[in-house]
């Protein structure tokens, strides 16, 4: 891997797609809590259906008890789920299969809401539901949006849904950790394969921009996006202001004080190929109260010191790759890498590699917090030394 490396950036795509509906908030084209704007501009999502179980264990669909708003959407509480999470979503699709990450278009924008809209957190597709309302209300694909109105302001040349030859010829294929230990690449080349292949113009046209998982980037440009909401919005090297400052302060408030614990004591994932079992997002000693901002993970209490600063953002992709920008000490990086499960290896992995070796390789998120743990110390090392 090289700095030129492409990866797909899967869910750290949600970000990016945030950003651009909190422009079209900002001009008055949509409201955050409206729910009139929503179903005006995706009047299809109010007439989906929420999966419920009945008292006999069966499923069965019923209507929404209310209507969804954005803020719903990017903070993940419009009742959406993923079927590698859910078992309700699991259960109906087991007839005929579902993979949000192939066909959106079917298995996406289809799918019914595993939860009565405002009444829980469950992590899903809820922003793909987004990138839709973006295209709707600007009239453009959301490549082309975030082209025009995020990437090129920021000078970002080799970010896209559909990457470009030398994107391609850059790419890092998926790679999964079997049980032994092995590393080999995904059996099917890629989770997302349309965009890759998608070669005319009526091809890319008929390709789902999936506003939650779509984007392939390199974390250098990555880290541009990171620099801008460090910068209160405006870009440090051009100086375009890509969102109000308040905006972005208002991306990083917690959205969800009703849910403090939404992230602990999460259920086995419904398809450990995908992602690796985890109790806590993000374990912190007390368990003191979790935080969610506008599509990310908003940290109340600071890790340090030394270490991120209450309120600092983070999220991930389920190749694993880490984001984090922390505005009050004024530090943002990413970690990527390209290999399944999301989590790093399991438990049952890493028994079997102590068997076997007496020794395993470092999970990414370990990966990841060795890399913090030495910026934010040599950030305190040269703020002694001055």
């Amino acid at each position: 891997m090289s700095f030129d490396t492409t990866f797909w950036i899967a869910s750290c795509t949600k970000l990016v797609t945030t950003i651009a509906a909190m422009q079209l908030v900002e001009r008055g084209k949509v409201s955050l809590d409206s729910e009139e704007d929503v179903q005006l501009i995706l009047p299809e999502l109010s007439r989906v259906m929420v999966l419920v179980d009945d008292e006999n264990g069966s499923l069965k669909l019923v209507e929404q008890e209310r209507r969804i708003t954005l803020r719903m959407l990017l903070s993940h509480t419009a009742g959406f789920g993923y079927s590698f999470f859910n078992e309700k979503l699991k259960k109906w699709y087991d007839p005929i299969g579902i993979d949000e990450f192939d066909n959106p278009e079917r298995n996406i924008f289809t799918q019914p809401l595993v939860n009565q809209p405002g009444t829980t957190w469950e992590y899903g597709v809820n922003i793909d539901w987004v990138g839709r309302l973006v295209e709707r209300i600007s009239g453009l694909s959301l490549d082309e949006y975030c082209r025009l109105h995020i990437f090129k302001p920021l000078d970002i040349l080799a970010t896209s849904f559909f990457p470009t030859a030398e994107m391609k010829k850059n790419l890092a294929y998926v790679h999964r950790r079997n049980q032994d230990g092995s590393i080999e690449l995904f059996e099917h080349g890629h989770p997302l394969r349309k965009p890759l292949v998608a070669s005319t113009l009526e091809e890319v046209q008929s390709t789902v921009n999936s506003g939650g998982a779509g984007l392939f980037s390199n974390p250098i440009e990555y880290c541009k996006i990171l620099a801008m909401l460090l910068n209160c919005g405006k870009d440090p090297i051009t100086s375009n202001q890509i969102l109000e400052a308040g905006t972005v302060k208002e991306m990083f408030s917690n959205q969800i004080p009703q849910f403090p614990d939404f992230a602990r004591n999460s259920k086995p994932p419904c398809k450990p190929s995908l992602v690796t079992h985890t109790d806590e997002i993000y374990p912190q000693a007390g368990n003191p109260p979790q935080g969610w901002g506008l599509s990310f993970f908003s940290l109340l209490h600071p890790k340090g010191p030394p270490g991120r600063a209450a309120g600092t953002a983070s999220w991930s992709g389920i190749v694993n790759l880490i984001w984090w920008a922390d505005l009050e000490n004024g530090i943002a990086g990413m970690v990527a890498s390209q290999i399944l499960p999301f989590g790093g290896e399991s438990d049952e992995t890493i028994n079997t590699l102590n068997e076997a070796n007496d020794l395993i390789d470092s999970q990414v998120l370990q990966c990841q917090a060795d890399v913090e743990q030495e910026i934010y110390a040599e950030i305190v090392r040269k703020g002694r030394e001055k």
